[in-house]
């Protein structure tokens, strides 16, 4: 069973490890990935289904060069190549996840993928930011009628809008947007989480986060603010390098980042102003009305033989003007907790 509605539905948070480049090109370490994964917490491990031909094509001209950042001097053919993720892995790669009772989820990039993952049972698509433009594809991807998540790196108010309705066009409402900053690694001060409840009110969605920043600060930020979905990278050790190692996390660092979300979201959770068994027992020390000098029967209350105190036995400080205008009903020693029925 595919937990993503169930979880998000019920409350919880829906944490995601993302392979992507980091099986390093070896089989065995993406089955390793699957089993450190599910062993730090994660609900579901996700994976990319293209080539390098299906994202783009081999061209050495300048359009096809990347320049700064990261990458800086690949080809995009090239880095494609090199990140992917072999398609004839990707069975096995899902029996692994089913092995260790994790979710299988990976990113379609074009609809020969679809197809593919399609005829591999998955049972949802995540649309990559990159790709939020690509309106055949994710209605395409919609059409399935499978859940979908979509991330909405560098998207504008309308292009989410647009990849929203192509989904909806397709009869397909089940969708989680992903709030993404599509910087790798991400900066906090451009990440702009704020997005996430603004985004629940104005596509009418539940909102996630699909998170490209170091550690786990941001994630717990996001779940605050009402993220059911976190999405992070994640690597067998960032020593081992590959093109998307330097923004991975480690299975410690991610079994703690799971740990944390769980309860910031407990902390987060309400508005509720019952009060808890631990808050009704610590009500005992709250301040209270006590008579603090002995008082005879029909002699007035007065500020020193009255006062608010602690413990919280007697009735509420907010009567006490009221007391100041009464006489003792009957004698009180010191030290006894006013009641009503003593003036």
């Amino acid at each position: 069973m595919f937990h993503l509605l169930e979880k998000t539905a019920s409350g919880q948070v829906y944490t995601i490890a993302e392979m992507s480049a980091n099986h390093g090109g070896r089989l065995e370490n993406a089955l390793e990935v699957v089993r450190q994964a599910a062993q730090a917490g994660a609900d579901c491990v996700k994976i990319q289904t293209y080539t390098a031909d299906t994202l783009t094509i081999d061209c050495d001209n300048e359009h096809f060069q990347i320049r700064g950042g990261l990458w800086d001097g690949y080809k995009l053919y090239d880095l494609y190549r090199q990140a992917g993720t072999p398609w004839e892995w990707q069975e096995r790669i899902k029996r692994e996840c089913e092995k260790c009772g994790v979710d299988f989820l990976s990113t379609p990039f074009d609809p020969t993928a679809v197809d593919f993952l399609e005829n591999l049972g998955c049972e949802a698509y995540k649309i990559a930011s990159f790709e939020l433009v690509d309106i055949p594809l994710i209605e395409y991807a919609a059409s399935k009628g499978k859940p979908m998540l979509i991330s909405c790196g560098m998207g504008s108010v309308e292009e989410i809008q647009e990849a929203l309705d192509a989904c909806r066009r397709m009869g397909n409402h089940s969708v989680i947007l992903l709030k993404c900053c599509s910087e790798y690694p991400a900066n906090w001060a451009d990440m702009h989480l704020g997005n996430i409840p603004d985004m629940r009110e104005r596509f009418g969605t539940p909102v996630g986060l699909s998170d490209h920043s170091m550690g786990s600060l941001a994630a717990v930020v996001g779940v605050t603010l009402g993220a059911c979905v976190v999405e992070k990278h994640f690597c067998l050790s960032r020593k081992a390098k590959t093109p998307d190692s330097e923004f991975s996390m480690e299975p410690a660092e991610f079994g703690k980042m799971v740990e944390d979300i769980r309860s910031a979201r407990l902390i987060a959770a309400g508005p509720n102003y019952t009060l808890t068994e631990g808050e009704s027992a610590s009500t005992i020390f709250r301040r209270s009305l006590f008579a603090v000098r002995d008082i005879k029967r029909g002699e007035p209350f007065t500020r020193e033989n009255i006062r608010s105190i602690r413990p919280g036995a007697g009735v509420k400080p907010k009567f006490y003007a009221d007391f100041l205008q009464k006489r003792a009903a009957r004698d009180i020693p010191r030290g006894t907790p006013l009641s009503e029925e003593m003036k």
